[in-house]
């Protein structure tokens, strides 16, 4: 006899708002399983008011409300017994951001917890990474979002280090990250892997999630550091209309997944990781298992 539960998770990125609808199904004496009844994407760039004003501007505090009263029905119609929303990096900078959580409680009834990147990343990696963590290798888990970029560091099956970083690609495509920050993550990468050998990375997030869909590769093989810069090299070849006319990517995935792709690289490059692998995880996972597992 199996038991089937809803969950849902609202990831409010920098670039992007998601719902994701899930199902859980328990089965005496099995693993529990999770497995995607819906997802719904909602280009909201956030992040480009935070990130270059400061504020969340009117239209879009507009947008997350219409967005957000969308999602409570979704969540209804679907029967959603448990939710939880997230706001990351944009909605933490934005001076407004505790205001426009208080809106939209009371406009859509969606209470929203902003999170910091150090709960961001753990959520995603304690909840997400155990089956591909062999305990005898060692990891560095990247998460490029909109707004900033997650490291966690993982040897011996566990965490032993990780950071937060303003590097996220909606900054990177506005020009607010610094040079000083780029050697913040390369001096954090190579004091915290110089002793650690045979490194493989795991990239999560959109961009590479696309990256990984237009290999054609199967989901557990990785992909190499060659592939990736080619893959780089390639789309840096074409114009921002190209890569949406050619490669059919969505308007608002053509000019991120570039920068996104100069964070990966340089992450294998200072660990000396030669692979990456792209397992379909997210914050939006990660939040609906943490709900589950009762460790939110």
């Amino acid at each position: 006899m199996i038991t089937i539960k809803k969950y849902a998770a609202i990831d409010i990125g920098s670039n992007a708002m998601r719902l994701l609808i899930a199902n859980i199904i328990e089965e005496k004496g099995k693993e529990t399983l999770f497995s995607k009844s819906s997802l719904v994407r909602v280009p909201i760039r956030l992040g480009q008011d935070a990130f270059t004003v400061g504020e969340i501007s009117e239209e879009n505090i507009d947008r997350m409300v219409d967005a957000m009263k969308a999602f409570k029905l979704l969540m209804k119609v679907h029967k959603v017994e448990k939710y939880m929303a997230c706001a990351t990096s944009a909605m933490r900078e934005a001076y407004n951001g505790k205001e426009v959580v208080e809106i939209i409680k009371n406009k859509s009834d969606i209470k929203i917890e902003i999170i910091d990147g150090k709960r961001e990343a753990a959520i995603i990696a304690t909840t997400d990474l155990h089956y591909l963590l062999k305990t005898e290798n060692n990891y560095l888990y990247v998460d490029v979002g909109g707004g900033s970029t997650e490291f966690s560091l993982f040897s011996g099956g566990k965490m032993i280090a990780s950071k937060s970083f303003k590097a996220g690609t909606v900054r990177l495509i506005n020009e607010v990250v610094s040079d000083i920050v780029w050697l913040e993550i390369e001096k954090w990468i190579r004091t915290n892997t110089e002793n650690i050998e045979n490194i493989t990375l795991i990239g999560s997030g959109g961009n590479i999630n696309k990256i990984f869909k237009m290999s054609g590769k199967m989901q557990d093989k990785p992909l190499s550091y060659i592939y990736l810069n080619s893959q780089y090299t390639f789309l840096n070849s074409l114009t921002y209309e190209q890569r949406i006319s050619e490669l059919a990517l969505n308007p608002d995935r053509a000019d991120v997944i570039i920068p996104a792709l100069r964070v990966y690289l340089n992450a294998m490059k200072w660990s000396g990781a030669r692979n990456i692998f792209v397992p379909k995880i997210g914050l939006s996972d990660g939040i609906v298992k943490a709900l589950y597992y009762e460790k939110i």
